[in-house]
């Protein structure tokens, strides 16, 4: 969300620099494999497509089929790496490999700086606040390992002058009622220490009466701090927004009346993380499920409304509360740019077989697999009147149709001003505006206009 210098003179100079840095440096490739045709240029590059052509396939025929089949496609899916180290290493081979993978990465690596410095990130304003008289935290000691506990965290919020709610974890609580109640009671601002799933609740009592919330990086992944800015490493650091903090605006999603800050998740996922074993086996519960959510007889199947556009027959949606920089990013380590842009992110995937797994390994958002789209309603149904739904990361079943919108601006953010900031995601590389940007050709909006 911090941006990154302007488009003035010097910026769209070194753009333009760069791109023809990019531009030259993939002629470069081309150069390198056609000179090693005789050493087996082509071999190499055909070898890693098919490597990971059939490690796709066998990936799919893991996660899809059980038994016999299963077995196979994990063997098939190792012996596919084995099969391309072998014949990279086979009379050198390993050398053009290695030439041309150094070449097509400094080439997109000269492309992506090409295109920050063309089209910078705007940054989200910060607004300097007072400090707050009478803060109220709530900490969920179990959260992330213990990290309440490890990081001194209920001692360094008193210290501050914060309250504390301590959550007893042999009593479940309802946080949004503790929540409604310190503010009740004088609370000007409200903070979690805990899971994404924590965060959401007691923020949406922040938005509704419009009052400063902190984040806490005290949970497991802490995906909302991360496309925050703060510091996961030592949550503690979070703390210091309490005496030298400023304030964002940023969204907040809702699905069905309840608010989520990162995702929800239709589909294969969040029929896996219905299950009681889940929390204990991730892999293996996942495994034991797959194959009848992904093609067994009935195998759920969902369709969505996005805002005009309708998709059909989806194994698997993702709702994010602003888009992820790349879907390629979705494995768990993508993040967020921004989070006040006022749109819903929205990925959809059906693969009905191998070689449509195949293709999205190959095309990536590109395949049929993959749909990647941005909208400010999405309405989910399927074949039943209830679904199994994950809001970020907790498991419930809701009524279709569910209905996700966004809130823009609905949340204030207090931070620290001294935090690690986000860092600015690589832009997905569009060749046609490389080489504008190489031969000096000026970029316009669809109104005519030159982009900022």
């Amino acid at each position: 969300m911090a941006g990154t210098g302007g488009t003035g003179p010097d910026g769209t100079g070194a753009a333009r620099l760069l791109a023809r840095l990019a531009v030259l440096a993939a002629i470069g490739s081309l150069v390198v494999l056609l000179l090693a045709l005789g050493e087996g240029g082509l071999v190499v590059v055909g070898a890693g497509l098919l490597g990971l052509v059939v490690g796709a396939a066998g990936f799919w025929w893991v996660v899809a089929y059980r038994g016999v089949v299963r077995l196979f496609g994990a063997l098939l899916a190792v012996l596919a790496a084995v099969a391309v180290l072998v014949i990279f290493a086979y009379d050198g081979l390993w050398i053009t490999a290695l030439v041309l993978v150094l070449c097509w990465g400094a080439t997109l690596a000269c492309a992506r700086a090409a295109l920050r410095r063309s089209r910078p990130e705007r940054s989200v304003r910060a607004i300097a606040v007072p400090r707050r008289k009478r803060p109220v935290l709530i900490m969920n000691p179990r959260s992330g390992g213990g990290k309440v506990g490890r990081f001194g965290l209920v001692q360094r919020a008193e210290e501050l002058g914060a309250r504390v709610i301590l959550l007893d974890p042999s009593a479940p609580a309802d946080v949004a009622s503790l929540a409604q109640q310190a503010v009740a009671e004088g609370a000007d601002l409200l903070g979690v220490a805990g899971g994404d799933g924590t965060q959401a609740l007691v923020a949406a009592v922040a938005a509704e009466h419009d009052l400063p919330f902190l984040v806490v990086s005290a949970g497991t992944r802490n995906h909302f701090a991360m496309d925050l800015g703060l510091d996961r490493t030592d949550p503690s650091r979070c703390l210091d927004a309490l005496t030298d903090g400023e304030e964002l605006r940023v969204d907040l999603g809702d699905v069905a009346g309840r608010p989520f800050v990162n995702t929800v998740s239709f589909g294969v996922y969040a029929e896996v993380v219905q299950r009681p074993e889940y929390r204990d086996d991730k892999a293996g519960t996942a495994l034991a499920l797959t194959p009848d959510l992904l093609l067994g007889k009935g195998a759920p199947r969902l369709d969505a409304q996005v805002d005009s556009t309708t998709l059909s027959s989806q194994q698997a949606l993702l709702i994010s509360n602003n888009p992820y920089a790349s879907s390629d990013e979705l494995s768990g380590a993508g993040s967020r740019p921004r989070l006040d842009d006022g749109e819903l992110g929205v990925y959809g995937i059906r693969v009905e077989d191998a070689a449509q797994a195949a293709g999205l390994a190959i095309r990536g958002s590109q395949s049929t697999g993959l749909t990647v789209m941005t909208a400010h309603r999405v309405a989910v149904t399927a074949g039943t009147d209830e679904i199994p739904v994950a809001i970020d990361g907790e498991a419930l079943r809701l009524h279709t149709p569910v209905v996700c919108t966004l809130r823009p601006g609905a949340l204030r953010v207090l931070v620290p001003r001294d935090r690690p900031g986000v860092v600015v995601p690589a832009p997905p590389v569009n060749w046609r505006r490389i080489i504008d940007l190489a031969i000096g050709r000026t970029e316009r909006t669809p109104d005519g206009q030159t982009p900022a």
